[in-house]
């Protein structure tokens, strides 16, 4: 049996999509915080079973039978160390005999402020007991396509990251290396440094949109703090604001980029080119 946290998720879908076209789905349980949302997945024969990682019981009891989890980090910036505390705890205590987690692109040397939950998870991991692998994934290219649509109505995108280049790929590309190696055996013990084969900065990004839209788009370098005021004026949380801000700053120093091509080697293609991508989005 295999687990998927977050599975109803806009990663934890893509993975058992990719899945269910090696695994029977009656060997996959869906850990979900909200059953009733994820109805699609029991018509498909899945087991879904209720699990919110601030609740270590619940998942203590939703990973009865497991024998592999893929731990989808929680999207609650600030709470994640504790709660993905409780999933670990709760996969010894059922125990599960391996977990793959995503955490962050060179997490244990990145500028990113988003890097310390995830290297504190890593090391409770290390110290768990239970064989894993670490599933470092880069920057989503969604992350910066959602602004695509405010870029092309008002002719600017805005952000902080200057020339640092972003080797971005798509949440399917991540989602099929999560799969392969939640699903094989053969990767415990590993570190997987996951990023798009090619490598863009956000100038190259406008020029991408404004040559597919015919529409034209500059983009507006701005300071972390001017960057960071800018998103909660257009209505964003401030503390997702801040990280994103912070995530710009990092990529600017290279904590986006990655050249070994270990992601598209483990999906057995090529990742989604950023023209693919603006495309899609589009």
């Amino acid at each position: 049996m295999i687990a998927i946290t977050g599975a109803t998720g806009q990663l934890g879908q893509h993975v058992i999509e990719s899945l269910l076209k090696t695994v029977p789905a009656s060997q996959l349980v869906a850990i979900v915080r909200n059953p009733t949302k994820a109805q699609a997945l029991s018509a498909q024969g899945i087991n879904v079973r209720q699990g919110d990682y601030s609740d270590e019981a619940a998942l203590t009891a939703a990973l009865q039978g497991v024998e592999k989890l893929l731990l989808i980090s929680s999207s609650e910036v600030g709470q994640r160390a504790p709660q993905h505390r409780n999933v670990i705890n709760a996969a010894k205590a059922a125990g599960v005999k391996f977990i793959a987690y995503t955490s962050l692109l060179h997490a244990d040397t990145s500028p990113l402020g988003l890097a310390a939950e995830h290297v504190e998870t890593e090391k409770m991991l290390a110290d768990s007991g239970i064989a894993y692998a670490l599933l470092r994934n880069g920057w989503y290219s969604e992350n910066y396509l959602a602004s695509a649509p405010a870029a092309l109505e008002h002719g600017v995108f805005i952000g902080a990251a200057g020339d640092g280049k972003i080797a971005s790929a798509t949440r399917a590309d991540y989602a099929a290396a999560a799969a392969r190696v939640i699903s094989e055996e053969g990767h415990a013990g590993k570190v997987y440094e996951l990023a798009g084969d090619n490598a863009w900065t956000l100038t190259q990004l406008v020029a991408e949109l404004t040559r597919q839209s015919g529409k034209p788009v500059t983009y507006q370098n701005l300071s972390e703090a001017d960057f960071a005021a800018a998103l909660k004026g257009v209505g964003l949380p401030a503390g997702l604001a801040d990280m994103l801000a912070d995530s710009d700053v990092g990529a600017a120093k290279g904590g986006l980029f990655d050249d070994s091509k270990t992601l598209s080697t483990l999906i057995g293609r090529p990742s989604t080119t950023l023209a693919e991508s603006v495309k899609g989005i589009l």
